[in-house]
């Protein structure tokens, strides 16, 4: 498939708004991306243009986006972009939309909590429980013993 793929990094500049169509759910809102670059001659970082964008969301993406999402919010959105161009009362206009595959907050701009949705997984839920493995490393003593720690056999207690 020949589809423009794009990564634009920005701010939620309306709040996210939802709707539920007979094709599923789907949100949409609009995001500000804007340039920025070293101006030399102040020796300060400079705002350049500023460039709006539609982004459209569907299905469980909608739902969690709409959950999620607030106006300012910096995000990362990844997804197909497409340019339409409508007259309307003889003015020709030209929009810019992104059908979102993915979005989420920037970490380089603060910190977010991920929750995972209830949605139920068929597959992993017929699989026992595993604990989780230790991380640690080995203390020195142990060095000499190549199994992970979560695989050793416990210590025998005298």
């Amino acid at each position: 498939m020949n589809e423009t793929m794009v990564c634009t990094v920005g701010n939620v500049a309306t709040q996210p708004v939802y709707r539920e169509l007979a094709s599923g759910a789907s949100a949409r809102f609009r995001l500000a991306v804007t340039s920025r670059y070293w101006d030399r001659e102040k020796s300060a970082w400079t705002d350049g243009h500023t460039n709006f964008f539609t982004v459209w969301a569907n299905r469980q993406l909608a739902s969690n986006a709409v959950a999620s999402l607030n106006v300012g919010d910096p995000v990362v959105v990844q997804g197909r972009l497409k340019v339409r161009t409508e007259t309307r009362d003889g003015n020709t206009r030209t929009s810019a939309d992104i059908d979102a595959v993915a979005i989420g907050h920037d970490l380089a701009r603060g910190t977010a909590a991920f929750r995972r949705t209830g949605r139920p997984d068929t597959a992993t839920a017929a699989m026992p429980a595993q604990s989780e493995p230790s991380w640690e490393t080995p203390p020195a003593d142990t060095a000499d013993d190549t199994a992970p720690q979560h695989q050793r056999e416990p210590a025998a207690v005298a």
